[in-house]
């Protein structure tokens, strides 16, 4: 395994590391290394992706598996909605284009998911995000069926602020970065 230039990862430092199937990102400095997701996990992806084509307006991209571009951090969220053109061929996305960032939740990633990405994204003024949960969690009310999404909008001071908790089976509509209204329940396979 290579090691960093200086004492902590960079963006930068992930050129060094193998193809090799794993997904390395850089957040906070930290070199995380997650296995492949589940395919229930990339299931939602896929259907995830085809809600947001549909929806999203003509200057915006929608992508996944590619690592955002902040400072000497690069977190892979696992789809985000971009703004304007990009390198086709570059490291990552700025951040500056990032309009909305998407976890799936897994049991390897909850950490990074919940806690880390969240603090690190509004830091860095991405203005929403979104966290899907597929499996039971702690703070799952009676009533909610799985998939769970949190929408996240920054406020003012910086912070994200929930602005939906919808489970499958009720339809959300979401105003911001762009409108769309789904059911979190059409994204899991049946």
């Amino acid at each position: 395994m290579p090691v960093p230039r200086s004492d902590h990862w960079t963006a930068v430092d992930l050129e060094q590391l193998p193809d090799d199937g794993s997904r390395y990102e850089v957040l906070n400095g930290q070199l995380v290394v997650t296995v492949a997701p589940k395919p229930v996990h990339q299931w939602l992806i896929k259907r995830l992706t085809q809600v947001l084509y549909a929806a999203v307006p003509a200057d915006r991209l929608v992508l996944d598996g590619v690592g955002v571009l902040i400072g000497d951090d690069e977190p892979i969220p696992d789809l985000m909605v971009v703004e304007g053109s990009i390198d086709w061929h570059g490291r990552g996305v700025p951040v500056g284009q990032v309009e909305l960032a998407v976890e799936v939740v897994s049991r390897s990633t909850t950490l990074q998911d919940r806690m880390v990405k969240p603090v690190l994204y509004a830091q860095a003024g991405i203005p929403t995000y979104w966290r899907f949960e597929i499996n039971s969690f702690r703070s799952r009310l009676a009533d909610e069926q799985l998939p769970v999404l949190f929408a996240y909008s920054l406020g003012a001071d910086g912070e994200y602020m929930l602005t939906h908790r919808a489970s499958a089976g009720v339809p959300v509509a979401l105003r911001t970065p762009f409108e769309v209204t789904f059911d979190p329940g059409v994204l899991l396979p049946r």
